[in-house]
């Protein structure tokens, strides 16, 4: 992702790029209007600003006289009043906009996340995406809203500013206009040297939000290994990099800072002394002098404005590339048009026309390749689950057991060949359709931020807090909310990080039995459990997933004794398949694996047996 990064800030500026904004930027068109409308007229202000100054200076300090002083004084109020109103309407639509925009940005992003398929979060770390998701989004909200109207400001003004200063006097206008090429060169060159170091800083930034996402959401591992010194290390030399950039982002505008003061004094300076001479001259006003210093003073401080602003609209350009890059990931599993037009989607569903599946099942001719993968997992591969089946799926850590479930619950589809469930193609009907007729528990379950209750309540939102006790029970998850102190309503932690595995697993559990789903996947959803509880579960499940389809990846060949089908994989292929019986009988891969499981049982519980004696 880093090398990735990199190449993207590096890239040219391109209006199609920005273009690609023009939605996100529409429903605030009014607002940009308005802002921008009226930072016309504070430009026109800030102009005019010195010549009210010339005014007094000509017609009442010179001449020593205070007549007409209160008309003056009462159309100068005006203009600061106007001023005022123009500053608070001009940045509350900026803010508006800014708001809104991000918002906007946040919600899009996290709405097409929804719709991406597994893939995608296989490769991309979650840094990554938290940062497209804030950091991003963030400055492309700031850069629209404050960044572009102040670049028009800044332009309006500094041509204002020479067309005003050429019209009173040439010569003093032309001094000041000479200035600005060392100016301009010397923005130039130190913004290109800023922009490096500060394009640096955000990318490492970027790895830094990534690590510490990991050191948090990785705590228990890093404390159970004990490498909190090497992680401390790792994010202090991190962190250490982006000071140093940092730093040298600072050092240049220490320099770059007091070189532009130099130039604009050296251009008042200028001013003062032609000007000076020409007022002694009589070829000039004292007033129209004291304009060209206002002018010499201030008109430097846009023009490097612009160019910052400049560098930073370039900059910001990189961060739109991240989010339309991420925007316009197309996800490797998706429904067609016809099928979304009947069905719905994700967040529009037509649940009126859902047909109620029974569970019937079959593989037909399925060949399946990774997207990132170079050869096939499954070649040919024919299976018929009828409805009601329980399936269990064995074999050794990484043999590819999991393959089969994800390309049932379509989170994969077939390279080639073809799922059916109740005898239709399911790619000829929605994935929620699908996904919402799976009860699935996994190995590592996640549970929301929340109680314990409403944990299980996910399974089915309309459902009774008496129906969620009931489906706690027949699993044995109302043994885990009875230790805790209040119950149903126990915050379980960010991620159920206050309960251990085994307890996820039990309430995750009670969660897929709740929502009483046609077809059950249980991905060695007992492995964190005792053997007691375990053997309660058993007991509960052989009785509620009887008339459901189910598929139980198992790492204890016990447990799955009584399955209607066993599936043995080796290396991402089936090489047997039969009941417990007749694989026993075969005396093949599944005969070496129970036999040897079966001897590792027996010892732990001679030792058990034999520690509990003492």
């Amino acid at each position: 992702m880093a090398a990735y990064e990199e190449q993207e800030y590096h890239k040219p500026f391109s209006l199609r790029t920005w273009g690609k904004m023009l939605p996100f930027f529409k429903p605030y068109k009014k607002y940009f209007a308005i802002t921008m409308g009226f930072n016309v007229f504070l430009a026109a202000v800030d102009v005019a600003t010195p010549l009210f100054q010339s005014y007094a200076i000509d017609h009442f300090i010179t001449p020593g006289k205070l007549e007409g002083l209160w008309r003056f004084a009462l159309v100068y109020g005006l203009v600061i009043v106007f001023q005022t109103v123009c500053v608070y309407l001009s940045v509350h639509a900026a803010i508006t906009i800014e708001m809104n925009l991000g918002r906007d940005l946040k919600w899009a992003q996290f709405e097409h996340l929804q719709m991406l398929s597994f893939s995608y979060y296989n490769t991309t770390p979650v840094g990554y995406i938290h940062a497209r998701v804030m950091s991003d989004t963030l400055r492309i909200a700031t850069m629209v809203a404050w960044g572009l109207v102040d670049m028009l400001w800044a332009l309006i003004y500094v041509a204002s500013v020479f067309a005003v200063m050429f019209f009173l006097n040439v010569r003093l206008a032309l001094i000041i206009l000479l200035i600005v090429p060392c100016i301009a060169v010397l923005t130039v060159y130190f913004q290109n040297k800023i922009l490096h170091w500060n394009r640096k800083v955000r990318k490492i930034n970027s790895q830094i939000t990534s690590a510490y996402n990991e050191g948090i959401t990785g705590v228990r591992t890093s404390k159970s290994m004990g490498i909190e010194k090497e992680n401390e290390e790792a994010f202090f030399k991190r962190t250490s990099e982006m000071r140093q950039a940092a730093s040298r982002s600072a050092k240049l505008n220490a320099v770059y800072i007091p070189a532009v003061l130099l130039f604009s004094s050296a251009a008042a300076a200028a001013v003062l002394a032609q000007g000076g001479h020409m007022v002694q001259e009589k070829a000039m006003g004292l007033g129209t002098l004291s304009v060209f210093l206002s002018y010499a003073v201030i008109i430097f401080e846009p023009i490097q404005q612009l160019a910052r602003l400049l560098a930073d609209l370039i900059s910001c350009q990189a961060n739109i590339e991240r989010v339309t890059d991420l925007l316009e990931q197309k996800p490797n599993v998706a429904d067609r048009e016809d099928v979304i037009r009947k069905y719905g989607d994700s967040f529009h569903p037509k649940k009126e026309n859902w047909e109620r599946i029974k569970g019937d099942i079959v593989f037909e001719d399925v060949s399946f390749m990774y997207p990132d993968g170079k050869e096939y997992v499954l070649e040919h591969f024919n299976l018929h689950v009828p409805a009601g089946m329980n399936v269990a799926i064995v074999g050794e850590t990484g043999a590819g057991k999991s393959t089969l479930v994800n390309l049932m619950g379509r989170f994969f589809e077939p390279t080639s060949g073809r799922i059916l469930i109740d005898g239709v193609d399911y790619r000829e009907r929605s994935q929620l359709w699908l996904h919402s007729q799976m009860g699935y528990v996994l190995q590592n379950p996640h549970l929301f931020s929340g109680t314990v209750r409403e944990n299980i309540r996910y399974g089915r939102l309309s459902a009774a807090d008496a129906e969620i006790e009931a489906a706690a029970e027949s699993v044995s998850a109302d043994e885990v909310v009875k230790k805790l102190e209040k119950g149903y309503e126990s915050d379980v932690g960010e991620s159920g990080g206050r309960l251990s595995t085994g307890e996820k697993q039990l309430i995750s559990f009670a969660r897929a039995i709740l929502a009483d789903p046609a077809i059950f996947v249980l991905d060695e959803a007992t492995s964190s459990i005792d053997t007691q509880t375990e053997q309660l579960i058993q007991q509960a499940t052989a009785r509620l997933l009887k008339g459901h389809t189910s598929f139980i990846i198992a790492h204890r060949l016990s447990t799955i004794r009584q399955a209607d089908l066993i599936l043995v994989v080796k290396d991402g292929k089936v090489i047997e398949r039969g009941t417990h019986r007749e694989l026993l009988e075969k005396k093949g891969y599944y005969y070496e694996l129970y036999s040897r499981q079966f001897e590792e049982e027996a010892s732990v519980r001679v030792f058990e047996g034999a520690t509990g004696n003492r």
